[in-house]
């Protein structure tokens, strides 16, 4: 179930420089890049196309992203295999499916489908998104796009939901069909980074480029006990966020211990707060805290930065609340609120319990 990729350059040995994440892997004839799933044959490079590892329709804010189209259910599919190793991945049963034999039982997940049939069954869900997720979807590009555009033709939105170890090639080549792009930011030490597989720097440059380039980016930071949770690290990752723009929502969220990184406890609710208190002391203008719903208080919620009006209610995924205007306003005062709203807020969908449904 592959493809030749589009996300490469062929060499005069028959090698193959690729571009689809930070990696910039050579790789050699019969050899394959450190994501394991992108491979060189015959001076080709092969990547994968035609199936899904994983596949549910959830509310977006699950992503998360909580300043695109709120309250909407997002068609989300997966492949096999990740550009990182992160200890404490969540979905490490697909994402490291080609290096960890733990995981060989991620097969029976597979199942064969085209962009077409992603595409009817967001319309049977009901979902009004499609997203990439759960492995790392820029090893992945060449498939997503090709069921973007599929989407789009069908008046869908996209989103990217990735580690950001991006390339500009990578940028470019989705950008034309992805309305937003969520980017974790692990930590802001070097050596953390490598430890997980990737580069502090080429993530930055990653953020940087990707709001440059006018997509709609929220970044996520797990935040790990005695990993990355001290307060001065919280602010050097927040005052980078602020110095891209006050206005890239910066989401703080729990980490539970998970595959092979079980000795740290779960983030406490105090930690967690601690950490929203630092996005704002930073001067983002929205800090959100997820993965402790009914604890986080006001952090659940988006305000108007100027009034200080409340714009969105949330209890977990579900929207309680919904006032913004047409054109993504705050209806107390007026200010433009950054995001992508929904053109008819009294469509927005309130309540619910926000649960995940699989496919």
């Amino acid at each position: 179930m592959t493809v030749e990729g589009t996300l490469y350059e062929r060499l005069p040995d028959d090698s193959v420089r690729c571009y689809a994440c930070g990696h910039l892997c050579l790789i050699r004839p019969g050899r394959r890049g450190i994501c394991q799933v992108r491979f060189n044959q015959g001076g080709t490079l092969r990547v994968p196309w035609g199936y899904v590892a994983a596949l549910q329709a959830d509310p977006i804010e699950k992503k998360p992203f909580f300043h695109v189209l709120p309250g909407s259910d997002a068609l989300t599919f997966g492949m096999l295999g990740c550009d990182f190793h992160c200890g404490y991945c969540q979905n490490w049963l697909t994402s490291q499916a080609m290096r960890d034999s733990a995981s060989d039982v991620s097969i029976d997940f597979v199942r064969r489908v085209t962009p077409d049939q992603i595409v009817e069954y967001a319309r049977r869900s009901g979902a009004s998104v499609v997203a990439s997720s759960y492995n790392e979807p820029l090893i992945t590009s060449e498939w997503a796009v090709d069921i973007f555009k599929k989407a789009r033709q069908a008046g869908l939105q996209c989103v990217f939901i990735s580690n950001g170890n991006v390339t500009p090639e990578a940028l470019e080549y989705i950008r034309p069909y992805v309305v937003g792009y969520k980017i974790d930011l692990k930590t802001m030490q070097d050596k953390r980074y490598r430890q997980l597989g990737g580069v502090l720097d080429h993530v930055l440059d990653g953020i940087r480029l990707a709001h440059s380039l006018g997509l709609w980016v929220e970044v996520v930071t797990l935040v790990v006990p005695g990993f990355n949770d001290s307060s001065d690290e919280l602010m050097d990752a927040a005052q980078f966020i602020r110095s891209i723009s006050p206005d890239i929502p910066w989401h703080v969220t729990a980490f539970h211990p998970d595959y092979k990184m079980t000795d740290p406890s779960a983030t406490s609710v105090r930690t967690l707060l601690r950490a929203a208190d630092i996005g704002i002391e930073a001067g983002l203008n929205f800090v959100y805290a997820g993965n402790l719903p009914a604890h986080v208080g006001d952090y659940e919620n988006t305000y108007c930065p100027k009034c200080r009006e409340l714009l969105i209610k949330r209890s977990g995924y579900a929207i309680q609340e919904y006032r913004l205007t047409a054109q993504g306003a705050c209806l107390g005062c007026g200010t433009a609120i950054p995001g992508v709203w929904s053109e008819h807020p009294e469509e927005v969908h309130i309540g619910g319990w926000g649960m995940p449904r699989r496919i």
